[in-house]
């Protein structure tokens, strides 16, 4: 009884504000209002009371308690990141909220399958926990997916079953991305009892569907899939839209598919397409911003600034039923952001639930930081030695994963390799194809699952990772297995996260004591330290400047993006759906060296 009267008096008092009986808390005096629902801008002052919008009015209609003057700024919505995984960023979720929060960001939908797929439900509890720390209001999905796919050894293993309970959380909005569409689509029976839960609790299904398309794609749509992030091509995003589905268009650390997919926005379809950023590191945050540097692309690609803002808002909001957020509207959380122009987007204040809590780029609230224990002492590694690393082949033609700068997508090559004089696969200072190898990390298996990288470009040492998406097992690159040993050894050791190898010694790295992926740092530290791994990586060990050598070699393991991959069972053919032999003897190539 007593929480609902104090409801009660709230709404009571929301409504004296928005008739102007009584002041409001805040009133924003002069804004140029960003209208997503007619597209329109607006002259007016916005009255907030507690956490809500109270009324939009002319010159004088509030008084409020406290009054900004924003004359000559564009209040808009705040932006809603439609699906981002924290854990990319390698930062706790306090830690991301400090720097989403100044370039505008007031809400994002969290997909948290990387520490599922390494603690399980613990690791989504510390989630839940720790994003109660932050002013960034933080929407969850469960995790669809873990282990990611069945070709991989993870940390966990979610059935339907262990969906009930969490299901039932209102913090959790549904499925994540179900990433294996071909269980989607062949109606696999564990795949279906997973989609029924979903249904049964009311909740969405986030999608992921790469190159998926004709009566695959519709079977997709049937099963109650709502978004894809994955497309790559304007045909694809159009295809999708058709079939009713909202279209997240991603700009990330590593994939940057906005400037392509934009071509096939259209007046018609524009209310279908989200903003993502899905993958996005600390560095590309301080230098280029969150949503408000999609923003940009978008105006400067030739879209209308308020299109652009309503696909960073009120499209999101429609997307997944946030009903009380996505405008600025009486009623509406007030979560606003003031903007200098819709061109450079220049984020001044940010209001979430009514509160200023970003001024200038800074972030104002005092930053409290929940504990890590339950998500810690993850790297789990047995019978690992340099001998493990011996790559025998029977002849001289070898498949090699092919990268693509600026993007996930891999091909399949073959190419003629040197061996030594024992059989096995020898590095070429001149050539690059470099040994690739990931080691299981979680249930003690022994793992260890050798192939050949091309484009990533390492001229000595070693790179190793206990980032690898989505199952998080250890990758590691290098032109020795001397080097690739030692690096995996010393990550052991570390506790998990990156180190560098050459010549026998560690010679930079960066510990990630949270499962393995996340720093427990602040955001500036674990910028500048990738700032100083990346220096390191291209000028001592020679990685190929065009890839990102972190974030790019840590998705070479995702066996749900085409073409080829490595988990810790072997070389998999994300196309044809099996593992191949790293030997390519008798196979055919055309010109580039691709697989035919």
């Amino acid at each position: 009884m007593e929480k609902e009267r104090l409801k009660k008096e709230r709404l009571k008092r929301l409504l004296d504000v928005a008739a102007g009986r009584v002041p409001a808390d805040v009133v924003i005096r002069g804004a140029k209002v960003v209208d997503v629902y007619s597209g329109t801008i607006l002259q007016a002052d916005i009255a907030l009371c507690d956490e809500a919008i109270a009324g939009i009015g002319s010159t004088g209609s509030y008084r409020g308690e406290q009054e900004i003057d924003a004359s000559g700024q564009y209040a808009a919505p705040g932006f809603i990141d439609s699906h981002i995984h924290i854990e990319s960023s390698y930062l706790s979720p306090e830690e991301l909220g400090c720097l989403l929060v100044p370039h505008g960001g007031t809400t994002i939908i969290a997909d948290p399958h990387e520490i599922v797929n390494v603690c399980g439900l613990t690791g989504l509890d510390y989630l839940l926990k720790a994003s109660e720390e932050t002013a960034l209001d933080i929407k969850f999905v469960l995790p669809s997916c873990v282990p990611a796919t069945p070709w991989e050894h993870a940390g966990a293993r979610i059935d339907a079953d262990a969906m009930r309970g969490p299901l039932k959380d209102e913090r959790i909005l549904g499925l994540g991305e179900f990433m294996d569409y071909p269980g989607v689509v062949n109606a696999v029976d564990g795949v279906l009892d997973k989609l029924l839960q979903a249904h049964a609790a009311g909740k969405l299904i986030d999608g992921h569907s790469p190159a998926l398309t004709g009566n695959a794609l519709n079977a997709y749509c049937a099963a109650g899939i709502s978004t894809d992030h994955e497309c790559a091509t304007v045909k694809e995003l159009q295809e999708r839209v058709s079939r009713g589905m909202y279209v997240l268009m991603r700009q990330g650390s590593a994939c940057h598919d906005l400037k392509n997919l934009l071509k096939g926005l259209t007046p018609e379809n524009s209310r279908r397409l989200l903003l993502c950023s899905d993958d996005r590191q600390p560095q590309t945050i301080r230098e280029l911003g969150h949503l408000d540097d999609h923003l940009r692309i978008c105006v400067q690609e030739g879209v209308d600034a308020i299109t652009a803002i309503r696909m960073a808002t009120i499209n999101a909001a429609e997307c997944y039923r946030l009903h009380d957020r996505g405008g600025i509207a009486p009623g509406l959380r007030a979560d606003i952001v003031l903007l200098d122009d819709l061109e450079d987007f220049k984020v001044r204040t940010v209001f979430v639930a009514g509160r200023v809590v970003a001024q200038d780029g800074r972030y104002l609230p005092e930053v409290c930081r929940q504990g890590i224990e339950a998500v810690t002492g993850s790297i789990r590694v047995k019978d690992f030695s340099v001998e493990r690393l011996r790559l025998p082949l029977k002849g001289d033609r070898a498949h090699t994963i092919g990268m693509r700068p600026g993007t996930v997508v891999t091909t399949k090559r073959v190419e003629t390799v040197r061996r030594n004089a024992a059989g096995e696969f020898e590095f070429e200072a001149d050539r690059d194809i470099a040994k690739i190898a990931v080691v299981e990390r979680h249930q003690g298996t022994g793992n260890v699952a050798l192939g050949l990288l091309q484009g990533y470009g390492i001229k000595q040492g070693a790179v190793a990772l206990s980032i690898a998406h989505d199952s998080h097992n250890i990758i590691v690159v290098g032109t020795n297995d001397e080097d690739m040993a030692g690096a995996v050894e010393c990550l052991i050791v570390q506790g998990g996260g990156v180190v560098f190898f050459r010549d026998g010694i560690a010679i930079d790295g960066m510990p990630m004591p949270i499962g393995g992926i996340m720093s427990d740092q602040t955001g500036e530290w674990v910028s500048e330290r990738l700032q100083g791994l990346q220096k390191v990586a291209w000028e001592v060990l020679g990685v190929n400047r065009e890839v990102e050598p972190i974030m790019s070699l840590c998705f070479m393991s995702l066996a749900v993006i085409p073409e080829i991959k490595i988990t810790d069972e072997g070389l998999f053919d994300v196309t044809a759906f099996n593992f191949i032999a790293v030997d390519a003897e008798g196979e055919l190539e055309d010109e580039r060296g691709v697989s035919l």
